[in-house]
């Protein structure tokens, strides 16, 4: 039997995960020494690159000492909660990295409490001791406290402690003496994290993953609990539901390094990929053909929050997008469905549009910039939080916000979260910065991220995760300023946003092409304002000294794709196709607004 260990690696966004994997790769000699692997080897998708995050959780394996290690690394964010769940069930032991000055936040507390949850042996890795204004004594303690609060067993508590700079390519026992590479690490992963066990008897493997191929279609990965899984093998898939299926698996692989290989066998404790299973859901159990046996189904946290999804039927519909129909839209939001665990799809009474419920604002950001990736043209509505009746009480979600912020701008926080129904738990120093702790509805947080780094000239660090539901907080300000609507479609001239720029601030630069009821800026007062920006000047044979000014405009306010969902209110949608982001009004005519807006604010 090969000796192997199973590892999943928990840390928060940004403090050094995939670096790490990065340099364990390099030190176990996966690649050639001519061979260019760049950096962030295993955020492999466009969408990782350029957020800096892990958003889909990823297996590798590594020999070190003739042990096979398999690697999974874990998203950091909350929002893709969903995901870390069910990998968690692959793993022996968790490899717990934070960094050297912020310490444990609040997703990586998040992780730690399933993964200990799950009686998962934890290795703590302090992270970029190198830094400036470093404290690792420090971040080990709260480390303790927060296992301590987790309700770790003492087993759990007594944790193997390893300090180091992924960047650098070091990892040591003590932070003040540098070693050459992370072999520590690697030798600490094979004294304290358990053997994957070996359990005999008939097979029981839970599908925890999937990955496609244009010429064998799913692909279900998962670890072998109990028992052998074979080439060519007659199995039963036990749904969900207790449903049996009875399969044949065609092919197995395991993976290798990067890849996959393909083997005759997989035994227990090992990780491996079956082709052959059709219709399959994570969470399914492959079992003996003759007695198959479930496995227990993977729970998932319920999502937090709502949008609607709807058809583009803009003046601009069709122009810029592949797949525009209500039908193509439909049967993305189910694929989608089959691998993304914490997103829901209800059918709405209209048959163009689909209420998709998911775990936060980046969930559903990332799934409407994969698709517009895509070529997929839609329209998005404000997201709603999702209220629960419990014992007769309506009840929200309330998440837990922690702000590290310049002392001097403390109080302009405090305030802008205080305004929107949050609660200050805790307010300490932290290295030179404020250290706040506030208990706030998740619909408070909608929309805060841009007021407070406006209000701390962007030097606010911000974090949430989803605490629990408790009773309704009463209503909370909505945008305080209306919006410039467009009148017209046409061309904007620079002529007519130079004449309007004391009405608002603009979204759009001169030449672009708008339509009637399109959202072109903000307006300076709280109610809406009708312009016409497709005015050009009057151009006449006679000039005269002073009357052509040139025109200054100042520049136009560029919104990412989830300031857009912050920013809309319940009347209007983002229109979202492979090339822009636009916003607009419901209803596109004045008239209309008049007549049916009034219903859709009062809801």
């Amino acid at each position: 039997m090969q000796k192997i260990r199973n590892i999943a690696i928990i840390a928060h966004v940004d403090h050094g995960k995939t670096t790490l994997v990065d340099k364990i790769l390099h030190s176990c000699s996966i690649f050639r020494d001519n061979e260019s692997t760049g950096e962030l080897i295993l955020d492999n998708n466009d969408l990782e690159r350029e957020r800096g995050i892990t958003i889909v959780s990823k297996n590798v394996s590594v020999q070190y000492k003739d042990v096979k290690i398999n690697i999974i690394d874990t998203p950091g964010h909350a929002d893709f909660g969903g995901e870390v769940e069910r990998v968690l069930k692959m793993a022996d032991g968790v490899l717990i990295l934070c960094d050297a000055f912020e310490g444990a936040m609040p997703q990586t507390r998040f992780v730690t409490q399933k993964a200990l949850a799950l009686g998962l042996k934890p290795i703590v890795v302090v992270n970029k001791v190198d830094k400036e204004n470093c404290r690792p004594e420090e971040v080990y303690e709260q480390i303790f406290e927060l296992f301590f609060n987790l309700e770790a067993t003492e087993e759990q508590l007594d944790f193997q402690v390893i300090y180091g700079s992924s960047k650098q390519g070091w990892m040591s026992t003590d932070w003040k003496t540098p070693t050459e590479n992370i072999f520590p690490l690697m030798d600490a992963i094979l004294e304290n994290i358990p053997p994957a066990p070996i359990q005999e008897g008939t097979l029981q493997m839970q599908i925890t993953s999937l990955d496609y191929s244009s010429f064998v279609g799913r692909i279900a990965i998962g670890r072998v609990a109990r028992g052998t899984i074979k080439e060519n093998m007659p199995v039963s898939l036990v749904k969900r539901d207790g449903k049996i299926v009875k399969s044949r698996i065609k092919e197995l692989y395991t993976f290798e390094g990067l890849g996959k290989v393909k083997v005759a066998s997989v035994s227990s404790g090992d990780i491996c990929a079956v082709v052959g299973i059709d219709g399959f859901d994570i969470g399914d159990t492959i079992a003996d053909f003759e007695n198959p046996e479930q496995l227990e189904v993977i729970s998932i946290d319920e999502p937090t929050m709502n949008m609607l999804f709807t058809i583009n039927n803009s003046p601009f519909f069709g122009k810029e997008g592949k797949f525009v129909t209500s039908q193509r839209l439909r049967e993305r939001l189910h694929k989608e469905l089959e691998k993304n665990l914490a997103l829901r799809l209800v059918e709405t009474d209209s048959p163009d549009s689909y209420l998709v419920y998911g775990r936060g604002i980046l969930h559903l950001s990332v799934l409407i910039e994969t698709m517009r990736r895509e070529g997929y043209e839609m329209q998005v509505g404000q997201p709603q939080v999702i209220v629960k009746i419990i014992d007769g009480v309506k009840c929200e979600p309330i998440e837990t916000l922690i702000v590290d912020v310049p002392g001097e701008v403390s109080g302009k926080v405090i305030e802008l979260v205080t305004q929107r129904k949050g609660e200050l738990l805790i307010m300490e120093p932290k290295g030179d910065l404020q250290h706040l702790e506030f208990d706030i509805p998740a619909r408070g947080i909608i929309g805060l991220r841009n007021n407070v780094l406006t209000a701390t000239a962007g030097e606010a660090i911000m974090a949430h995760r989803f605490k629990a539901y408790e009773p309704w907080k009463g209503p909370i300000p909505g945008r305080s300023n209306g919006v410039l609507v467009s009148m017209d479609k046409g061309m904007t001239t620079a002529y007519a946003i130079d004449k309007l720029q004391d009405r608002g601030r603009f979204f759009i630069d001169p030449g672009v092409d708008i339509y009637e009821g399109q959202i072109l800026g903000e307006h300076i007062r709280d109610n809406d304002l009708v312009i016409n920006i497709t005015k050009g000047k009057q151009l006449t044979n006679m000039r005269a000294s002073g009357t052509d000014d040139n025109t200054r405009i100042a520049p136009a306010i560029k919104f990412s794709l989830e300031e857009c969902m912050e920013y809309i209110q319940a009347d209007e949608y983002i229109e979202v196709t492979p090339l822009s982001i636009r916003l607009r009004k419901i209803y596109l005519t004045e008239q209309e607004r008049k007549v049916k807006g009034k219903s859709l604010v009062n809801q």
